[in-house]
């Protein structure tokens, strides 16, 4: 604190040159300071040094519970810049953001959703308007936790997916709202992109202007009628259903271990 008001009244005199209207005073600038002054006796105890605590957690062979917001095609370097997040939520980002070493990870369980979904803009190659985008937004209840803005929805992107795994390195899969999909007659898996002149890409494209213009060839797998809510092991599943599960893992090269069939804790299937 002892160099805190300092910094502050840099930052507001460079404010007051940039912005009309903007005006402080000496008082206003003790005034700030008091405040945070307050602030930092709260948050004081709070603050460690957290290479340090981690480490020693880790040694100690605690359970360590880290969030990290968002998912990977919206990590600042390999998700779809500039439709991104500010940070790194791919499996990475838990080593350059906490001081882990990567091999303290061990496995990695990726979860996805048994469709694809988007929030705001940017390019969706798989995406579904209309009647059928619909359907899986009002089933899935595809809409934001704060906000209520309605997800983009579409068939499941086996590229975006095979990339993800590749970036994270995923040992098995967590396939989450199987039940979005039952009573479609049909169900569509995304499983290569095209160039408009009918070139295959061997790769997820690595810039906004390809995504935009790829042309997805799509694998037609025949859908299940039934509802599989209430269905707790893998042989109570339709096989329409086991074979969709089945499919994926071998498009992507990752086992799917844990199915979700509901929004329940209890909704889960482990294959």
């Amino acid at each position: 604190m002892d160099t805190f008001g300092d910094k502050l009244d840099v930052l507001f005199e460079d404010a007051a040159s940039r912005f009309e209207g903007f005006k402080y005073s000496k008082s206003m600038l003790k005034e700030e300071v008091e405040k945070y002054k307050r602030f930092a006796e709260r948050l004081e105890p709070f603050i460690v040094d957290i290479v340090r605590v981690l480490n020693e957690s880790i040694q100690q062979k605690k359970k360590i519970l880290v969030e990290g917001g968002q998912a990977t095609m919206l990590d600042i370097d390999f998700g779809t810049y500039p439709f991104v997040t500010s940070s790194s939520p791919s499996a990475g980002g838990v080593c350059t953001g906490l001081g882990i070493a990567p091999r303290c990870v061990g496995d990695l369980i990726g979860v996805v959703k048994a469709y694809t979904t988007r929030v705001g803009s940017g390019p969706f190659p798989t995406e579904l308007f209309g009647e059928e985008g619909n359907l899986l937004r009002n089933s899935g209840m595809e809409f934001g936790t704060t906000t209520g803005r309605p997800r983009r929805c579409g068939w499941l992107d086996i590229v975006a997916l095979k990339y993800c795994c590749q970036i994270n390195g995923f040992s098995s899969l967590n396939l989450t709202k199987l039940d979005v999909l039952s009573g479609l007659p049909n169900i569509k898996l995304g499983v290569s992109y095209n160039q408009p002149d009918g070139q295959k890409l061997q790769s997820f494209p690595g810039d906004l202007d390809t995504l935009e213009q790829v042309q997805v060839k799509y694998e037609v797998l025949p859908g299940w009628q039934s509802d599989i809510s209430s269905a707790r092991s893998y042989s109570e599943l339709p096989l329409a259903a086991q074979h969709y599960v089945e499919r994926i893992e071998e498009l992507v090269g990752v086992p799917v271990h844990y199915i979700g069939v509901g929004p329940g804790r209890d909704t889960l299937i482990y294959k």
